[in-house]
């Protein structure tokens, strides 16, 4: 079963459009939940190909757009509501994260006998990744944890960084969208936010802190995030295993839009590897 576009309302908060994909048997399975990267959205490239390696694997596996990326109930894949995307920040993401992963292990969800509460992963990609690290170590409905070419850091990511005097006057600072072409807007309340919640966004602090497992996967040749970034998620959680790719970058190979039938060969290692992790675990 493929549940595609689902919207979960949320009263003075805006929804959230999330996809399920799972094998309506009536046997519990482990709940897998992905988390798209900056500038990312969970039908980019080949994601719905990986949701369907998951769902052929017998798990229940869940992506979603976080609330504020842009996207919209009704295009979900581009980036109408730059208003949104103005006021994003990473407090409000992990807020997303928490009302997913709640809603998934209600009582009273549809498909509950599907799912097993007790089996719990967390997949983030890139942003998502830092996200998910730090959901990792808050909550302990979490039982495993993966990451794909995470940053480590939040404090010297671009939308924290910069001349933040003038980001101050001006209210507003642009970055391009290099596949649309639009100037992505971060209201200065995504700094403001960072330094009211900076102890809680340590993601240093959050991997030290990880009592569960985490498997750490990232290419050497990652252009947009080192793979230094992932080196360091390792050092500071020696009971992490981290998983190198070589010949790949930043999407495994993929892009957007991804028209071909299967996922590229390094996404598949990916894929693969997750898979084995979470029935390992």
């Amino acid at each position: 079963m493929t549940l595609k576009d689902q919207i979960l309302h949320r009263k003075e908060k805006k929804p959230i459009v999330f996809d399920a994909f799972f094998n309506n048997n009536k046997k519990e399975k482990p709940l897998v939940i992905f988390c798209h990267g900056y500038k990312g959205f969970k039908d980019w490239g080949s994601w719905n190909l990986m949701a369907n390696a998951f769902k052929e694997a017998e798990t229940f596996f869940v992506k979603f757009n976080f609330s504020h990326n842009g996207g919209t109930i009704e295009n979900p894949i581009d980036f109408p509501d730059l208003e949104a995307f103005a006021e994003n920040n990473y407090t409000k993401e992990l807020d997303d994260l928490d009302t997913v992963l709640h809603y998934f292990l209600s009582k009273n969800y549809e498909y509950k006998k599907e799912i097993n509460t007790k089996h719990v992963t967390i997949i983030g990609h890139s942003r998502g990744g830092g996200i998910s690290i730090i959901k990792a170590a808050e909550d302990s409905k979490i039982t495993n944890l993966i990451t794909l070419a995470s940053v480590c850091d939040f404090a010297k990511r671009t939308t924290t960084i910069g001349d933040l005097d003038q980001w101050e006057k001006e209210g507003v600072k642009y970055v391009l969208n290099g596949r649309t072409k639009q100037q992505m807007p971060h209201n200065y309340q995504f700094y403001e936010d960072f330094k009211a919640n900076e102890a809680r966004l340590n993601i240093e602090k959050c991997e030290k802190a990880l009592q569960i497992p985490h498997l750490i996967i990232h290419a050497k040749d990652d252009p947009s995030v080192k793979y230094e970034e992932s080196k360091a998620l390792h050092f500071w959680n020696k009971n992490s295993e981290l998983f190198t790719l070589n010949n790949s970058d930043h999407v495994f190979g993929a892009k957007h839009p991804w028209d071909e039938k299967f996922p590229p060969k390094a996404l598949t290692q990916v894929i693969n590897k997750c898979i084995e992790q979470i029935f390992k675990n």
